[in-house]
């Protein structure tokens, strides 16, 4: 009997760290690549503070149309995109910020590690980052001639033995991970088994690119490597970016302005002191024209009239919000919408995914169609939970605030008939005991039933509603459950169930 119970007891431990262990595997892996330009620096640290949410697996700093070194041989070189070279024209370097920048934001983000994993163990070290650190193709936009640590690194990475999708976040350019495919395609492209490497890599690879900032997408990956899928955000990222004052309406504006701001960016520790705003004294570096830090050029540069310490942008912060798991499903659904925006697929490149006018949103502040709203509706929580994460660099777990915790007391794939009644069901608990707010509301712009449906008892764990006599068969709804807690600067989680019509 006691070895009997031994082998349960063991084979019980097995299952709980098996099971530990693929909860650890079910975060998404991801590679960084970035050209260092002070928005990317901003979107670092946001992206440091959630990388408990996502494996990172490279930090790679690479060029693009605004940033590249020069080979410090004097050589000229000219823009290949039409707004840099109209801006810039030749050039031996372009406004570069160096590589110090993010060791420093590693080292920071180090010191305040201590305190972060109280909230969460699977934060990684500042020496694990740190390992992850490669300087990618920087010399010039879209140099992609020769290896270099960083695209050498992601070749590693496509080509190592899991099968997991590896997520290649686009800060800059594409060139070092072009550089990367490139010498893939050189080692293996006559050789028997080239066909089964290049669908390997092309399975794994997910870029997340936010505008083309060189043109090695277009002239080479698009071209060599059709099947690797591109989520490419070209509108919905400015609410995130520069032009968010004319992106996101007046009614959203305080949450990136600089009372909001400071929340986040005051008393939170070394990591979040680099983070850059108006009127804030720091220049960023390589920039040839500071529009930014004094409050005389915060008040009447190109972007509009800022006030101290307001936003200034992030705008590459969509490709990691896409990785957060907050309960909405977008990471294998990107047109089902999320904290990173909606893309919709292409009907002529079936690997490329992307914004528009396909996934215009109504906007119900300027009433209309927008084409940046699928971004935009989040804002609020999205900045409110970036607020209480950079009090988890300086706040114990007892004294701070952490997101509710929701389930589904059913499927998440419902059907129904027409005139059918469908009961929502959910569950929501919270880890610091505060009170809940709930409510279910319907994605309406996402589903394919563009009619209105009116939900019961929608502010409680149980609701319900009937399928309107109108929709068709194999319409869709979708019904998000939302629950906030009840805290002055609050954080907010989801589920999504959709319904079908039979």
């Amino acid at each position: 009997m006691n070895k009997l119970f031994i082998c349960l007891l063991f084979g019980f431990y097995s299952v709980v760290i098996s099971a530990q262990a693929e909860s650890k595997n079910l975060r998404p892996r991801t590679i960084v690549t970035t050209d260092g330009e002070l928005d990317d620096v901003d979107s670092f640290i946001r992206m440091l503070l959630y990388s408990n949410e996502y494996r990172i697996e490279g930090l790679i700093i690479s060029s693009s149309q605004w940033h590249y070194k020069g080979d410090g041989k004097g050589t000229k070189f000219t823009s290949e995109m039409e707004m840099t070279r109209r801006l810039y024209g030749e050039r031996t370097e372009l406004r570069w910020p160096g590589t110090d920048w993010i060791y420093d934001l590693v080292e920071a983000y180090r010191q305040v590690y201590p305190n972060l994993k109280k909230h969460s163990v699977n934060y990684p070290t500042g020496e694990y980052l740190k390992s992850m650190i490669r300087i990618g193709n920087i010399d010039f936009e879209g140099e992609m001639k020769k290896n270099t640590d960083g695209s050498d690194f992601i070749k590693m990475k496509l080509l190592d033995n899991t099968t997991e999708p590896i997520y290649l976040q686009v800060w800059g350019g594409t060139n070092t991970i072009a550089r990367a495919l490139k010498s893939i395609e050189e080692e293996y492209s006559l050789k028997p088994n080239w066909k089964s490497i290049q669908q390997k890599v092309s399975k794994k690879a997910i870029l997340y690119a936010i505008l083309d900032q060189d043109a090695t997408y277009k002239k080479y990956i698009s071209i060599k490597w059709p099947d690797i899928r591109i989520y490419y955000n070209s509108r919905q990222f400015w609410s995130f970016a520069y032009f968010w004052k004319r992106a996101v309406p007046e009614p959203l504006h305080s949450f990136l302005e600089g009372k909001f701001m400071s929340h986040i960016i005051h008393d939170t520790g070394p990591l979040t002191n680099y983070y850059y705003s108006y009127g804030d004294g720091k220049p960023p570096k390589g920039e040839i024209n500071d529009i930014y830090s004094s409050m005389d050029n915060a008040k009447k540069n190109m972007w509009g009239s800022f006030g101290q310490y307001d936003f200034i942008s992030e705008g590459d912060s969509p490709s990691f919000l896409h990785l957060v798991d907050v309960g909405l499903d977008n990471l294998k659904h990107p047109q089902y919408g999320g904290w990173g925006g909606r893309l919709s697929q292409s009907l002529k490149q079936p690997s490329r995914w992307e914004d528009g006018g396909d996934v215009a949103e109504y906007n119900p502040y300027t009433m209309k169609m927008d084409t940046s709203f699928a971004q935009v509706r989040w804002i609020e929580p999205i900045q409110k939970d970036f607020a209480n994460r950079a009090q988890w660099c300086v706040t114990d777990y007892k004294h701070a605030n952490h997101p509710p915790k929701l389930s589904l007391l059913h499927a998440k794939n419902l059907s129904g008939k027409p005139n059918q009644v469908i009961h929502l069901k959910g569950k929501a608990s919270d880890p610091d005991g505060d009170k809940l707010k709930y409510t279910w509301w319907q994605y309406q712009d996402v589903g394919t039933y563009k009619g209105k449906i009116n939900i019961d008892h929608s502010d409680s764990e149980n609701a319900s509603f009937k399928l309107p006599s109108d929709i068709k068969k194999g319409e869709t709804v979708h019904i998000i459950f939302q629950v906030s807690d009840q805290r002055d600067i609050n954080l907010t989680r989801y589920q999504r169930v959709i319904i079908q019509a039979l």
